[in-house]
């Protein structure tokens, strides 16, 4: 099958990113800045893209309003990469032993919260796995430790499209958040949390690097056994760069930077955000034909799942939206029913499609 127009990409990541973002990157593929080469064959340390590097993370400061406290580190490994990092360089900060905390409400919470158990002790303080994750426990409901070294949350569930609507408060513990799936999504007070880590693969460009923000008076507890390339004072030390990085990743996330930054920054594309989930949510809850089952306080804006409620029809409706170029919507293994992951590079125009589709499927059902 092939389409005369691009299509309309609802995949969770890798994601579909800005038509001008790829498109600079076609210009400039075979001969960049003039040089003659690509920007993937030169040197990490030239002056040239050293220049990209430092030009990226500056804007990536401006865009999340980061203070000089926290370091930025560019590095390889994704998200799982950081679920052994994490607990290697922080857990030893912990008063009786590496212990850390752990709010699980997905998937993804639930891979940390079992890596980190190689490491420490992972204390459960809360769960929602009984409800199915399509929701997140009350605050008052936790049971956090008096002695663990930080609490870690993930602040989207990109399987069960579960968000957390606030940044929690666990007193002065420090905080880590994952957000590989809602990074760059709309304003996040950097201060409340001591350590962020997204993936660049749903929000940012590519994958291949991985974002980590660090308060920087975290850095330099690692464990003895924390690998070189996981240790982030060593990365910290190094501009990321103990070992080649991803460079063409970070080039492309630099130009996903600069796209957000002439659409208005954070606050303008957060705006478009709750734009174009109300217009797929207020569809859904007044459809008899399809249901969203996460608790209403608490449903992604960058995933938002759904199951047609006779789910005979989902092989048809999955052929029909595909051919029609709207692609990707199968649901993750581990959650089953439908997901659109409308990302900050969706257009609107592409959420209406998907609303106008489902509107006529569910006629013609």
């Amino acid at each position: 099958m092939t389409f005369d127009r691009r299509i309309f990409n609802f995949a969770a990541g890798p994601a579909t990113l800005p038509e001008e973002v790829l498109k600079q990157a076609a210009d400039e593929m075979l001969n960049w800045q003039g040089l003659g080469t690509s920007v993937m064959e030169i040197s990490h340390r030239s002056k040239e893209f050293m220049a990209v590097y430092e030009e990226t993370l500056q804007d990536l400061r401006t865009l999340m309003n980061i203070p000089g406290s926290y370091e930025i580190l560019l590095l390889q490994g994704g998200g799982l990469g950081q679920n052994a990092a994490i607990p290697m360089n922080l857990m030893p900060l912990a008063k009786h032993g590496p212990k850390a905390d752990f709010i699980v409400t997905g998937v993804w919470s639930e891979k940390s919260f079992k890596e980190a158990q190689k490491y420490g002790t992972a204390n459960l303080a809360a769960s929602s796995v009984a409800e199915k994750f399509n929701t997140i426990p009350a605050r008052s409901t936790w049971q956090l430790s008096d002695d663990a070294a930080y609490v870690h949350y993930c602040a989207n569930e990109t399987i069960g499209g579960v968000e957390f609507a606030d940044i929690p408060d666990v007193g002065n513990t420090p905080l880590v958040a994952d957000i590989s799936s809602n990074i760059l999504s709309k304003e996040m007070d950097v201060n409340k949390c001591a350590v962020w880590f997204a993936g660049a693969q749903k929000n940012i460009g590519p994958s291949g690097v991985t974002i980590v923000i660090i308060r920087k008076d975290l850095i330099g507890h690692s464990m003895g056994i924390t690998p070189t390339i996981w240790d982030w004072a060593v990365q910290a030390n190094t501009q990321s760069m103990i070992n080649t990085p991803p460079t063409f990743a970070i080039y492309m996330a630099g130009l996903g930077f600069q796209w957000l930054l002439k659409q208005g920054g954070v606050k303008a594309i957060q705006k478009r955000n709750q734009e174009k989930s109300a217009l797929l949510y207020n569809y859904l809850d007044q459809s008899g034909f399809y249901e969203n089952r996460v608790n209403k306080e608490y449903r992604s804006r960058m995933n938002v799942t759904f199951f047609l409620k006779d789910e005979a029809f989902n092989a048809k409706f999955l052929e029909e939206s595909n051919a029609a170029g709207l692609v990707a919507l199968r649901g993750h293994k581990a959650a089953g029913g439908m997901r659109a992951s409308i990302y900050n590079a969706m257009p609107l125009e592409g959420v209406k499609a998907l609303v106008e589709f489902m509107s006529d499927f569910e006629r013609r059902a």
